[in-house]
């Protein structure tokens, strides 16, 4: 009897290689992956990630393909990145690279290899539960990434497996260093991969025109000139460049009309609290909506607590979440995610 197949994403990281290497373990027919999603290498680690990928590939003596998504990637990633920024929102592309690249493009590629499964190195867990899949959180709280993956549909989480979402990353890094994996001590990667070290508004720059503008406070007194309403997102105190005495500045608002970025005094100020939000662009693990009511956890960033909530359903097709307690700095572009324990149902992007 053939083994299953299954595709590893090897991004060229420590999760991804002990996914490649648990599977093989398991008895799998395993071949690695490597994804190049942007092509402009001297701001992304492409290359460098590469020869990793390679490396563990030949230490786990496992078959290795390099595949190029970069156009995919611009079409149906990048596009709205900037569209979102243009239209004075914070996306998360991270998000849209997993439903459209991770879990689509690269799925179907796997589909053409004769794979039964893909697997990547997130942190989150699929379990069965009759005929449907349900997305739970990975195991270790400061790593799980069900977050980023509520966007996935049941076609897709029916062909994925997550090796490590079971696991601590203190414990993956144990397994790589016992195998003695190349990447066992590598540092993880962090930001877009397409904007690499360099600053974000020397990135913004290249794409998109600068307008700026004045910084008002609520009640219309200018305290500063903003350099761009795209650079800044809401919550933000870094590079204001407002003096003065007092409390630091934060951004609690964008007037796109009248090109206006809202600051305010304080990390406590009312302006940055709210009792609620509206998402639209809804998108359900089950594929149809959960009851409306209480009951229920969301994260409106990801390094945030669950925050109880009540779910609300408008007539436009929207949602609404009404907190118990108020939250901070809520950014439309950004995502709220709807947990029942430890079951991600799904969520949509925040308008509101």
């Amino acid at each position: 009897m053939a083994k299953p197949r299954v595709v590893v994403g090897l991004s060229g990281g420590v999760d991804s290689s002990v996914s490649a290497l648990l599977l093989k373990e398991q008895g799998y027919d395993v071949i690695g992956l490597f994804m190049k999603n942007w092509e402009d290498d001297e701001h992304c680690n492409a290359r460098e990630d590469l020869v990793d990928a390679v490396s563990v590939a030949d230490l786990l003596d496992i078959e290795m393909e390099a595949v190029n998504f970069s156009a995919e990637y611009r079409e149906r990633v990048f596009r709205n990145f900037l569209s979102e920024y243009q239209a004075g929102r914070t996306p998360n592309p991270d998000i849209l690279c997993n439903s459209e690249i991770k879990f689509k493009a690269f799925l179907d590629h796997a589909m053409s290899l004769g794979a039964d499964f893909i697997a990547t190195g997130h942190y989150a867990r699929v379990r069965k539960n009759g005929e449907r899949c349900e997305l739970l959180r990975g195991r270790d709280p400061s790593k799980d990434q069900s977050y980023f993956l509520y966007r996935l549909n049941q076609a897709q989480l029916s062909h994925t497996l997550f090796p490590v979402g079971h696991l601590l990353k203190s414990e993956v890094r144990a397994l790589a260093r016992k195998a003695g994996l190349p990447t066992a001590g590598k540092k993880d990667s962090t930001g877009i991969c397409f904007i690499g070290e360099r600053p974000f508004r020397e990135f913004l720059q290249r794409y998109l025109p600068i307008t700026p503008g004045p910084m008002m406070t609520p009640d219309g007194a200018v305290v500063g000139r903003h350099q761009g309403l795209m650079y800044y997102t809401i919550g933000q105190r870094q590079g204001l460049g407002i003096g003065g005495a007092g409390e630091a500045w934060y951004v609690a608002g964008k007037n796109l009309a009248e090109n206006t970025l809202v600051v305010v005094q304080g990390h406590g100020h009312p302006a940055l609290q709210k009792g609620w939000l509206e998402a639209d662009q809804l998108s359900w693990i089950a594929e149809e909506a959960p009851a409306a009511g209480e009951g229920y956890g969301a994260k409106s960033r990801y390094r945030q607590q669950d925050a109880a909530c009540a779910l609300a359903f408008e007539d436009d097709g929207s949602i609404t979440l009404q907190f118990r307690e108020p939250q901070w700095a809520v950014t439309p572009g950004q995502s709220a995610v709807l947990y029942d324990g430890d079951t991600c149902l799904g969520g949509g992007i925040i308008t509101a």
